[in-house]
C-alpha cells in the first residue's frame, strides 16, 4: 500500500476501480514523464452523481462530487503506473467542468473538492494549476467532470 492509499484508508476512503472509457478514447496517455488523464465523471458506488449546480445541487454537493472525480483520477494514475502510485511525482493541472445554471458563479468552490483532496494526499506535490468552468450539460447528466495532468517519477 502506498502513502496515498494509507492516507485514504485513514480518511475512511479508498480508490475505486479505474473507470472504463464511455466512448472512443483512452483513459490516459503517457508522454515522456507526463500523464494525461481523460475527464473523470462524478460517480460513487451507487452510480453517476447527477444534477445541476445552482438548481438541484448546492456547492457542498458539487464539492463532494468533485472529490469523487479526484478519486477516479487517482485510480487512473494507479492503472497507468502499473498499480504503483509511488510513481506519482506531482499534480500539474486539473481542468474542472461544472454542470451549472447560467447564473451560477461558484465553479472554483466546487472544483476545490478535488483540489483539496490532492493537497490532503500529496502536500505540496498536490498543488496544481487549474481551470474551473461552467457547462450547460455534462455526459450522463453528471454534476462534475475533471481531467488531469500529472508528472511521473
Amino acid at each position: 500500500m502506498t502513502d496515498i492509499e494509507t492516507k485514504l484508508a485513514e480518511m475512511g476512503e479508498s480508490l475505486p476501480d479505474a473507470p472504463a472509457p464511455a466512448a472512443n478514447y483512452v483513459p490516459f496517455v503517457i508522454s515522456g514523464n507526463m500523464l494525461f488523464v481523460s475527464g473523470q465523471i462524478s460517480a460513487d458506488a451507487a452510480g453517476p452523481i447527477k444534477g445541476k449546480l445552482g438548481d438541484t445541487l448546492e456547492v457542498t454537493d458539487g464539492a463532494k462530487a468533485a472529490r469523487r472525480c479526484g478519486l477516479s483520477l487517482l485510480a487512473q494514475v494507479k492503472a497507468a503506473c502499473g498499480g504503483d502510485l509511488s510513481k506519482l511525482k506531482r499534480v500539474v493541472k486539473l481542468t474542472g467542468f461544472v454542470n451549472s445554471t447560467a447564473d451560477f458563479t461558484d465553479q472554483p468552490k466546487v472544483i476545490n473538492g478535488c483540489s483539496d483532496l490532492m493537497v490532503e494526499l500529496l502536500g505540496d506535490a498536490g498543488r496544481h494549476s487549474r481551470s474551473a468552468v461552467s457547462a450547460a450539460a455534462l455526459p450522463l447528466g453528471v454534476a462534475v467532470e475533471i481531467e488531469g495532468i500529472f508528472e511521473l517519477a
